[in-house]
């Protein structure tokens, strides 16, 4: 199949199920108001991604990278999770030049935290991981006015401290984002911190102890979610 017939193929497969015994009510996950309220299951999504990726693997990196776009763009209901998905299952076609492209992805589609962090936990986490050196084009974005590239300089981390690298970045990324004053940027540094704590929990740990003044609780309870109560009530204790 070409890449103009898996387009159809996959819009012609969510069409089937837009049906409301396929769909959940999203609003409740998100404070802003939703364009679009009730969206299809995550498991529909899955179900239709896992039934075509095997056309689109055969496909130049270019043309599934396309396929992506096309959906990020579309507005249609299941097409942008798909296009993120899609992104981050080809991610043995990567190369360091397209860390321009996610950047712009992530500038032009993001727009939720349900987005930022299905593009940066997979795609564009999984490139940095495998080219560390591309973390420093992401210094800029901990400063940004844009909320969600502010997130994404924390979330895009947590892929490689996953697999235990990158704790002094983590470190950095937080120092730099420790009073924003965003909520969404609060608990996107929170749950990379927690991340780090599965594999280095007393580095972390002291961290928090050093910060818990200035850390906004919010960014603190999800940072300190996986350690025993006697340690989370602790951290929680003001001086």
């Amino acid at each position: 199949m070409n890449k103009n017939e898996i387009i159809q193929a996959v819009r012609k497969d969510l069409a089937r199920y837009n049906k409301p015994e396929f769909k959940i009510d999203a609003q409740r996950f998100f404070k802003e108001e939703l364009k679009r309220r009730f969206v299809l299951k995550t498991s529909i999504i899955r179900i239709i991604s896992n039934t075509h990726f095997k056309e689109v693997k055969e496909l130049p990196k270019k043309e599934i990278f396309e396929i992506c776009e096309e959906f990020l763009g579309s507005g249609r209901d299941g097409e942008k999770s798909l296009g993120f998905i899609w992104a981050g299952r080809c991610h043995y076609l990567y190369t360091k030049s397209d860390f321009e492209l996610f950047e712009s992805w992530l500038k032009k589609h993001v727009d939720s935290w349900a987005n930022c962090d299905a593009l940066c936990c997979f795609a564009l986490g999984i490139l940095l991981f495998q080219y560390p050196d591309l973390i420093r084009k992401t210094v800029k974005w901990r400063k940004s006015k844009n909320r969600w590239l502010r997130r994404a300089s924390a979330v895009a981390l947590i892929y490689s401290l996953g697999r235990e690298k990158q704790l002094k970045t983590a470190f950095e990324a937080a120092d730099m984002l420790l009073s924003d004053e965003d909520d969404m940027v609060q608990k996107g540094y929170g749950w990379m911190l927690k991340v780090a704590s599965k594999h280095y929990p007393d580095h972390v740990f002291r961290y928090v102890l050093r910060n818990r003044e200035t850390m906004p609780r919010t960014a603190l309870r999800y940072a300190i979610e996986k350690y025993p109560k006697d340690k989370r009530k602790e951290a929680m204790k003001k001086d």
